[in-house]
């Protein structure tokens, strides 16, 4: 499933609602079909997972157009997720013609809510200023706000601003602890740029390590460019991961 993961929410199912999806075990076919018949009963977070099930093809066929249909049923409960994932499909053009713009108004909505994932995807939008007017000092604070909550995507990104000197002072050491925080936290991008910052110290054991670690979760397409950097360092160590990514063989990471 998503990593903007449901577990997460502000608003709690209610104790009927918690009951009956713990019950549901078996196949990814038998949770699904378990998940449709809570979702028809308009169980708001049945209808959440019942969305990301549809997104993902777990136990059903990948479905955009119903996915959309059920984050949007929950949404009318006011259910945090469902709200961020409206807008993840409104952004991205799942099971509808993209509009980030549109989705700008849903992240906020899920932000003002208190969901983590909702500051951070608009944030996100709000820092880079194309879909909505560019205001990065909003973003800052909406990061911040998220990574209180332990969001580790938003402490990388909070690394990237310090680093760079965006809307606060620039302090490369501060950066540093924020990649380290979001490295800690989880994130594969903090991982990797955590692992940079300690090659540039000489601590190469150690940043070695973090570059398999950030090797196990990345994207393909990260794990990609991120060997091509480390084939440039020419430090045996870390073209030794390089090589191994391009072959395939790292997913013992």
């Amino acid at each position: 499933m998503s990593t903007e993961n449901t577990s997460s929410l502000q608003n709690p199912p209610k104790p009927n609602e918690q009951k009956i999806i713990a019950q549901l075990t078996g196949s990814p076919e038998q949770i699904a079909a378990g998940l449709h018949i809570a979702a028809e009963q308009g169980y708001a977070e049945a209808q959440t997972l019942l969305g990301q099930v549809l997104l993902d093809g777990q136990g059903v066929a990948v479905d955009q157009v119903q996915a959309l249909h059920w984050f949007k049923a929950a949404s009318q409960s006011d259910h945090p997720m469902a709200i961020n994932m409206v807008g993840r499909c409104i952004e991205n053009g799942w099971g509808i013609a993209a509009d980030p713009a549109e989705a700008a108004s849903w992240y906020k909505r899920a932000a003002e809510l208190g969901l983590d994932w909702g500051m951070y995807n608009y944030a996100n939008l709000l820092a880079r200023g194309a879909a909505i007017p560019l205001n990065r000092a909003e973003a800052l604070r909406l990061y911040h706000a998220a990574a209180a909550q332990g969001h580790a995507k938003s402490m990388n990104v909070i690394g990237r601003f310090v680093e760079e000197g965006w809307e606060t002072p620039r302090d490369f050491e501060l950066a540093a602890d924020w990649y380290r925080r979001a490295a800690e936290a989880g994130d594969f991008r903090g991982q990797f740029n955590h692992a940079s910052k300690l090659a540039e110290k000489g601590k190469d054991i150690e940043a070695a390590a973090w570059l398999r670690q950030c090797a196990s979760t990345a994207t393909l397409g990260f794990k990609q460019k991120m060997a091509q950097t480390l084939l440039q360092t020419g430090k045996p160590a870390f073209v030794k991961i390089a090589a191994e990514i391009l072959s395939g063989h790292d997913d013992s990471y």
